[in-house]
């Protein structure tokens, strides 16, 4: 990414030079300062996701008793405010901004027909809707899309392994289509599991946190994605942003089969991020790095 693009990622880099001088005092400086930096390269990354989830809070636990909006109205406006923001400040490129467009549509899709079917509900009245459906529920889709988006580039993702790309549309297609036909047919997901398995097996990712470039399996990248997509949607549902069937009476954690859907979810967010963001050979990004 040119630096002008993103200035002030290009001042953190600055101010990582000198950090990396404190972790070269020791063996356990370095390790220290590794670990904090992933987290925080991580939190830059789901900057997105992270500002929609705080809203989402703070509306809920401060949110007035006669409000001139509604809330999901607000958060509508807000996660547009977001957005707008990142752009104008350069905290995200446009490339980025088409990702978010896309899950946008692909969400909001979903939402009409799970809301339809009762899959779960939104329980507070908004004006800015579709149906049953408010329109800052696509923003939630869009902040996975972000997130894959994002930390491709902060991360330095390399790949190798990877699956042909006719080989994850075909996975990619399967799993959205079983989103919507399980309501008629059985649920093909344990399949799915397997198909991810076998297609993307081979595959690894690797990543430059600090000078040295490490690599996890693909799978386990996915896992670990998926596993806090859904700690923050049970913090959105604990925000009464929407609620499944069985928390109608009070809140409680979202099922862990719940994970398994945002697992699945992973890969047709990957293979949409790759319309924009192609996945680039470990071999190449090495060469950038050196």
């Amino acid at each position: 990414m040119d630096s002008r693009t993103l200035p002030l990622e290009t001042f953190g880099r600055r101010l990582l030079k000198g950090a990396e001088t404190w972790a070269d005092r020791s063996v356990l400086n370095g390790a220290v300062f590794e670990f904090v930096w992933f987290g925080l390269k991580q939190a830059w990354a789901c900057l997105f996701g992270g500002a929609l989830l705080g809203l989402i809070l703070a509306t809920y636990l401060f949110w007035p008793e006669d409000p001139v909006v509604s809330r999901c109205d607000f958060l509508v406006l807000g996660a547009l405010g977001i957005q707008g923001l990142m752009l104008a400040f350069k905290l995200e490129s446009w490339d980025e901004a088409k990702t978010i467009f896309l899950f946008h549509i692909a969400g909001t899709v979903m939402e009409l027909f799970k809301t339809y079917h009762g899959s779960w509900v939104y329980p507070e009245d908004s004006l800015l809707r579709i149906g049953a459906v408010p329109l800052f529920s696509g923003f939630m889709y869009a902040a996975v899309g972000s997130y894959i988006a994002r930390v491709q580039r902060v991360f330095h993702i390399g790949v190798k392994g990877y699956p042909p790309v006719w080989q994850t549309w075909v996975l990619a297609a399967a799993v959205y289509v079983n989103f919507f036909a399980h309501h008629w047919i059985w649920d093909f997901r344990y399949l799915l599991f397997a198909a991810t398995a076998a297609v993307f097996w081979r595959g690894r990712f690797w990543f430059r946190t600090d000078r040295r470039r490490r690599s996890m399996p693909l799978l386990l990248g996915y896992f670990l994605v998926a596993l806090f997509i859904w700690l923050a949607e049970n913090l959105a549902t604990f925000g009464r942003a929407w609620t499944y069937p069985d928390q109608s009476v009070g809140w409680h954690m979202v099922s862990v089969a719940k994970f398994g859907s945002w697992f699945l979810l992973m890969i047709v967010s990957v293979v949409l991020v790759s319309l924009v963001h192609k996945p680039k050979p470990e071999e190449a990004m090495r060469s950038v790095d050196q």
